[in-house]
């Protein structure tokens, strides 16, 4: 077969055409490689350039400067926190766009578990560290901030912008994840109750088994909720896939993608990493932190590292409440608070069993009260279905009550580490 020829300036050369019509190799893998470079550059300009939250970016690296040059934990700890935040709000942004090609239903599930794994990296490694409290602490304050704070200020802000009527979401979502998160209260409290009533059969055994126990329960509740979500009836208690036919604008703006779908998985991928790495600063800081800034280690725990890992949750929650998606902002702050204290906090007592370390769900009876009577006090704000900027406000000065009582609150095993 004769290879194709072309005339260039009176003289015959080989065509970089092969006999199919296509090119060859060497000038089709060059293209391709030049177009990969521009798609890498394009996501790199999107995903670190257009948020404004990443200007904190900075301060990560600073923060591992000042542990290996100075002595001050308090800068250190405010450091990693500032630069953890906006890693957090771009994992989020990652998983919408990863969203966008699995579908609602499923795109839901990875945002919430992409949202909780700044609290459950910070977790891990404060359990490596022996720091039982300090998990214990981060994760109710994350499922507090969740309840209280975001959904307070989403509330607050959607019924601002809506004032003049009752926003509405899906009663049925509301009623099963209260149902969830009272279960997961039944769970903290048992434990807690067997401790303080001293009616343990094996003193100090008793209680770690029955977490153990108990957090299994928990694991396995979860997983049928997912497969509940996930299976049929999806559609009536998906957050998501409950919304009305949306119009011709909002299907375009929520479906159009910016980044590919393998580019938002190595962006979820790189980001993991770089939070992982900035946590272990973040969690050795605390100790120091508590005593250079004279702040409680249990403030700090439930109020200060909340805010990190909640950012991305917090700007999603609000501004759907603003474009009167209101089932999507129950989906995020609610969903978020349920798959904390469901799924992280019992994985976390089996990871500490792995690491031969004693975590349990005797979370003493501060928090533990703390939690149930925040449950309560969101099952009744939930119970009919509607917001308005009132229920918002209440929320927020609930949550300011409790960060008050964190604030004088000193931890009784505070001591022991």
């Amino acid at each position: 077969m004769e290879t194709p020829q072309i005339e260039m300036g009176g003289f015959k050369v080989n065509s970089p055409q092969v006999p199919n019509g296509g090119l060859r190799p060497t000038v089709a893998s060059s293209w391709n490689s030049r177009g990969t470079v521009e798609r890498a550059l394009k996501s790199i300009r999107i995903v670190v350039f257009t948020s404004k939250l990443n200007l904190l970016m900075p301060f990560g690296p600073a923060s591992i400067i000042l542990h290996f040059t100075t002595r001050r934990h308090g800068l250190v700890f405010l450091f990693s926190m500032l630069g953890i935040t906006p890693l957090a709000e771009r994992l989020g942004y990652a998983t919408e766009q990863l969203a966008i090609y699995t579908g609602p239903t499923v795109g839901g599930l990875l945002n919430a578990t992409f949202g909780n794994a700044t609290e459950m990296i910070i977790a891990i490694y404060a359990l490596k560290n022996g720091m039982i409290r300090v998990v214990q602490q981060s994760l109710l304050g994350s499922i507090l901030s969740n309840m209280l704070l975001v959904m307070g200020c989403a509330f607050f802000a959607g019924g601002i912008v809506h004032r003049n009527k009752d926003q509405v979401f899906s009663k049925a979502t509301a009623v099963v994840n209260s149902g969830l998160l009272l279960m997961a209260v039944m769970g903290l409290m048992f434990p807690a109750v067997l401790h303080f009533t001293h009616s343990e059969v094996r003193q100090g055994a008793s209680e770690v088994a029955l977490s153990r126990f108990s957090s299994c329960i928990m694991l396995v509740a979860y997983a049928s909720y997912l497969y509940f979500q996930l299976s049929g009836r999806s559609n009536i208690y998906s957050p998501i896939g409950s919304e009305e036919a949306p119009n011709e604008d909002t299907v375009e703006e929520d479906e159009e993608a910016e980044i590919g779908m393998w580019e938002a998985v190595t962006w979820l991928a790189v980001l993991t990493l770089w939070v992982s790495f900035l946590s272990e600063y973040l969690v050795n800081a605390i100790e120091g932190a508590s005593d250079s800034l004279n702040l409680p280690v249990a403030f700090i725990s439930v109020i200060l590292l909340p805010i990190v890992g909640n950012a991305a949750e917090h700007a999603s929650a609000i501004m759907f409440a603003i474009k009167d998606k209101l089932d999507i902002t129950l989906g995020v702050a609610i969903g978020s608070s349920t798959q904390i204290s469901m799924f992280v906090i019992p994985f976390c007592v089996v990871i500490g069993w792995m690491m031969g370390q004693k975590m349990d769900l005797n979370f003493q009876l501060f928090e533990t009260a703390t939690l149930f009577i925040t449950v309560l006090v969101v099952a009744f704000m939930l119970q009919d279905g509607t917001a308005n900027y009132l229920k918002g406000l209440m929320l927020i000065l609930c949550y300011l009550i409790v960060a008050a009582s964190f604030f004088v609150h000193v931890d009784p095993q505070s001591s022991d580490g």
